[in-house]
């Protein structure tokens, strides 16, 4: 039986209170007519500028320090080994903080959802600083490795809420350009980890590593708090309650994540492993895993979609192009991350260059990465050329990815080797602005969140799979080429004892490593020719117009509301109606 809609009825009032203030404003939005005057979008951020460009610097001060523990650590392993009196195990700190970063991604992004941006920033800041200097006050290397778990879920949070934020924040002709500006932060982070990494090590204790977190990052924390501005100058956003959490999707996720990545780096440790359990069963499981997320969205989408906030909504699986921009960002995270690994261990081990020289050596990647992702910014501001940015990104990244796997193992630095890294970093720019800004325009509004910690998870979970195989690729060429010239200990101590070795040795020492760099570039280069058949899942016959787009989703998003509305104020007025007639049976 129909409840009557009465003038007075609980019905009536509930459905006026969730009505728009200005109705002559939504049917002109929802009849696609421009108003005269300037144009007024309630779900566009209306932010004095200080604010905007404070919380702007905050955001990317959250996301770079964040990035940068992924690589800092890289120059000071052996220095923490040997301090911690553990060389066989030490690698552990720089995989704890990897496994845990990449698993909570689309977690903290669903978190933000249920507190609020503001609260899910503070609480991931406040976990990532007070862990980093717990880190430098660790006294033994299972401590340390405790704490960088701990450390990483912080750094998780910073990393998936900057994208989620940053487009929330900014108006709608600026979110090109601050996808450009999260994308140069991104490279910058990789970039300079190992150098910075570098000069604290040579300088003072591997402790500052950790430390240098805090004084850093106190200030824009500060900031961020200060600057956050009033509901009203935001896009509205609608919180759930922590029961709708998909509590098992996020164990899902976590486990899935993390068991694919760390096969790979047990394979790594050990050239034996590749045909045992302990590479074969996480790799096995994690796989399986990831169909199981996958049946249980179908699953929830089904039965629980209105109740329950999923890590992966089945309506976003569905979107052909944003699945485009999913498998782009996996397959180009890949071979990015690699090259930053791989290129100063080649540097140090082939070259003789000290820690800090292997750094510095990635700076003109770094610039190619920051111009092109502005670039990529600016190109698709008002038109949808996102399709032709991502097929020139990846075809860059196998151009750059195919020349150095050409490179030799002469002592001397080849000049070429500089140009081969700008073509990845060329392409990576490209990439990484483009993907940010074409995955939100390929979701509704209400899905905008989980959306950019999709795609942030993505890009972190490609490139913790190119170091792990670039890891795995070395170890095998070190079994091939030196277990009958050097010690375990030696083998061990390469990066940083290699002068102790004789000529005979350092001859297959270099043959080795650049074995290793050619194998993985090449392995880097075919990841990145998918890349580019990936990008052709993103084409449109018919590209989009931006702001029609922005447009668009605005108006899907204010029916949706509506829609809700109208469910809310049913379910009361049959909740009261029946909690009236129970009375008049007493």
């Amino acid at each position: 039986m129909e409840l009557e809609k009465e003038p007075n009825s609980p019905v009536s009032d509930v459905v006026a209170s969730e009505k728009p203030a200005n109705n002559e404003a939504l049917q002109n939005a929802e009849a696609g007519v421009r108003p005269s005057g300037p144009p007024i979008n309630p779900h566009e951020a209306n932010l004095p500028k200080w604010r905007l460009i404070s919380l702007l610097i905050c955001l990317c001060f959250g996301l770079f320090l964040s990035l940068l523990d992924t690589t800092i650590v890289a120059t000071a392993i052996y220095t923490i080994g040997v301090d911690l009196s553990s060389l066989t195990t030490v690698n552990w700190v720089a995989l704890a903080y990897t496994l845990s970063y990449l698993g909570c991604a689309v977690i903290f992004a669903r978190v933000a959802d249920i507190v609020g941006r503001r609260n899910a920033y503070i609480a991931a800041f406040v976990i990532f600083f007070a862990f980093s200097i717990g880190c430098g006050f660790a006294k033994t290397l299972d401590q340390l490795i405790a704490l960088r778990v701990l450390q990483g879920i912080g750094g998780s949070g910073l990393y998936s809420l900057t994208f989620v934020i940053m487009p929330e924040i900014s108006p709608i002709r600026m979110q090109p350009l601050t996808g450009a500006l999260a994308g140069a932060v991104v490279a910058m982070a990789g970039v300079l980890g190992p150098v910075l990494g570098g000069i604290i090590t040579n300088y003072t204790t591997w402790r500052w590593v950790f430390w240098i977190n805090a004084p850093i990052g106190i200030i824009p924390l500060l900031v961020f708090i200060v600057a956050w501005p009033s509901p009203d100058m935001l896009p509205p956003v609608r919180l759930r309650p922590l029961k709708e959490l998909d509590f098992f999707g996020a164990i899902l996720v976590i486990a899935a994540s993390v068991l694919l990545v760390f096969s790979f780096q047990q394979a790594g440790l050990n050239s034996n492993s590749w045909s045992r359990g302990i590479f074969i069963a996480p790799l096995v499981i994690g796989i399986l895993l990831w169909f199981v997320l996958f049946g249980w969205e179908i699953l929830v989408a089904k039965k629980w979609e209105a109740s329950i906030a999923t890590m992966f909504p089945l309506r976003l699986l569905k979107r052909r192009v944003f699945m485009g921009h999913f498998l782009t960002t996996l397959l180009a995270g890949f071979p990015y991350f690699m090259v930053i690994f791989a290129l100063p261990l080649r540097l140090q081990v082939v070259n003789g260059k000290s820690q800090l020289v292997s750094g510095v050596a990635l700076l003109p990647m770094l610039a190619a990465v920051a111009i092109t992702s502005s670039i990529g910014g600016m190109v698709n501001s008002k038109r949808d050329l996102i399709w032709i940015t991502l097929l020139a990104g990846s075809l860059f990244m196998v151009i750059g990815c195919a020349c150095l796997s050409t490179l030799g193992d002469v002592p001397q630095v080849q000049a070429k080797m500089y140009g081969f890294q700008i073509f990845v970093g060329l392409g990576f720019g490209l990439m990484v602005s483009t993907v940010s800004l074409g995955a939100s325009l390929e979701c509704e509004l209400r899905d905008r969140t989980v959306a950019q910690g999709i795609i942030a998870q993505a890009r972190v979970l490609g490139g913790s799979i190119g170091i792990a195989a670039s890891t795995a690729i070395l170890s095998k060429m070190q079994h091939r080429y030196l277990s009958s010239l050097l010690t375990p200990s030696q083998l061990s101590t390469l990066e940083s004892s290699s002068h102790t070795l004789t000529e005979t040795q350092l001859l297959a020492v270099r043959k080795a490593y650049s074995t290793a760099f050619s194998e993985s570039m090449k392995v880097c280069a075919a990841v990145s020719a998918a890349c580019v058949f990936a990008t052709l899942i993103t084409f449109r016959r018919k590209p989009i117009v931006i702001m029609e787009r922005r447009g668009e989703q605005v108006r899907e998003y204010t029916k949706l509301m509506m829609r809700e509305g109208r469910e809310r104020a049913m379910k009361q007025a049959q909740k009261q109606a029946g909690s009236s007639g129970s009375s008049r049976e007493l």
